[in-house]
């Protein structure tokens, strides 16, 4: 009889070890809900890349967190809204995962946004941009790494905004276009904005959208812009240089930064000013340093815009769960996160308070034509440092 409970108290022991070491060594699932297909697709690849090469980094190669393994789901939202919307419904139930990441497309992640609120669960937005993300549609399970329409704007100000510049906006048809432009005439308050263009992400003739806005700034005096705030592919760039407006009309091209294959029209406007998320040349960091190393190394090539943001991401979560010890429930994820610092390619980034927007740097630029480089180099006038940006509380919170 005493042999027989000694033997159930063993199994019982062994059974409620193998439980403990279970929950210690469980998963904390990840989805990645972005748009692997579609015109921002060359953005989704770079996105993943920065994340899983952030994640290994942050965890120093191991891919664990307090003892439990990330897991990483990628699925294809495909730039539609309905699904990318369903998609993270389905990540949260079905796929039980913790901690959702994306998307690419600001009209997605606006879908997407009521889902995280209905399951309670963290969605790290990166790299959608639209303002009302983090402004009147944001709800307390959003964060976001990916920079602002705002902090876009308010950094782009800086190189545009003067007495006597006057400028039309050539943009997306689209929550990230329209949040842009409004967000940039927010911030311009010397320079007079007198037209804006709108026009739907895969267009490929821009002639008649140029011709407008050469219509409205032609007889305008004072140095003219336009001031482009565009998203995917194709671009107007290449119409912009055929079109030679700078010598025709005396018009000049402002913009902000863009992927390096987009950068290459950006080498037939040398001297164009304007301020940027992210260029690996610029950064001077350990993190950043071994991001340019490992991408290089990996890929043959440098890292880009939006594999910086995927890395960011990557030690934003990182960051939170080794404060929480791993817990990935959202109350201690939130409490975690706000007002929380971390490191990134860029420097140190701040999960704002009130609006759990990532409060960075950004860079004022110039295009400089190398040979050496097939894409217009964007040399540093100097870092916009986060508390150099007024950027507006915009949810009401």
């Amino acid at each position: 009889m005493q042999r027989r409970t000694f033997t159930v108290a063993a199994a019982l022991l062994a059974t409620l070890l193998a439980a403990s070491v279970q929950a210690q060594t469980g998963e904390i699932r990840i989805a990645q809900i972005h748009s692997k297909t579609g015109p921002l697709e060359a953005y989704a690849k770079q996105s993943n890349v920065g994340l899983v090469m952030g994640l290994s980094y942050a965890t120093g190669g191991t891919m664990v967190v307090a003892g439990k393994k990330l897991v990483v789901i990628e699925k294809d939202d495909q730039g539609k809204p309905d699904v990318g919307k369903s998609l993270l419904a389905a990540a949260y139930a079905d796929d039980k995962v913790d901690i959702a990441i994306g998307p690419t497309a600001s009209p997605v992640a606006l879908a997407m946004l009521p889902v995280a609120e209905e399951y309670q669960k963290i969605l790290l937005v990166e790299p959608a941009v639209a303002d009302s993300i983090t402004g009147d549609k944001w709800n307390r399970y959003i964060f976001r790494t990916g920079r602002s329409s705002s902090q876009d704007a308010a950094a782009n100000a800086i190189a545009l905004d003067a007495p006597g510049n006057v400028i039309a906006t050539l943009a997306n048809d689209n929550a990230f276009g329209r949040d842009g432009v409004k967000a940039s005439k927010d911030f311009i308050k010397k320079a007079k904005v007198v037209h804006e263009e709108y026009l739907p992400v895969g267009t490929t003739d821009f002639t008649a959208g140029l011709l407008r806005i050469v219509d409205k700034l032609k007889s305008e005096k004072g140095r003219k812009f336009i001031s482009v705030i565009w998203s995917g592919s194709p671009t107007p760039f290449p119409k912009i240089a055929e079109m030679d407006l700078k010598n025709r009309y005396g018009i000049e091209l402002a913009t902000g930064g863009n992927i390096l294959p987009a950068m290459v029209a950006y080498k037939q406007f040398p001297g164009m000013e304007g301020a940027l998320y992210y260029y690996f040349g610029i950064p001077k960091n350990p993190i950043n340093d071994h991001m340019v190393k490992e991408h290089q190394k990996q890929f043959n090539a440098p890292p880009d815009f939006f594999t910086a943001g995927g890395f960011s991401a990557a030690m934003a979560i990182v960051t939170a769960l080794k404060k929480t010890n791993g817990d990935a429930n959202a109350e201690k994820l939130i409490a975690a996160m706000e007002g929380m610092s971390f490191d990134t390619p860029k420097g140190k980034m701040t999960f704002r308070k009130e609006d759990h927007q990532a409060l960075q740097s950004m860079y004022h630029f110039r295009i400089k034509a190398d040979q050496a480089y097939a894409w217009g180099v964007p040399e540093l006038v100097r870092e916009i440092k986060a508390e150099d940006i007024d950027l507006p509380i915009r949810n009401k919170r």
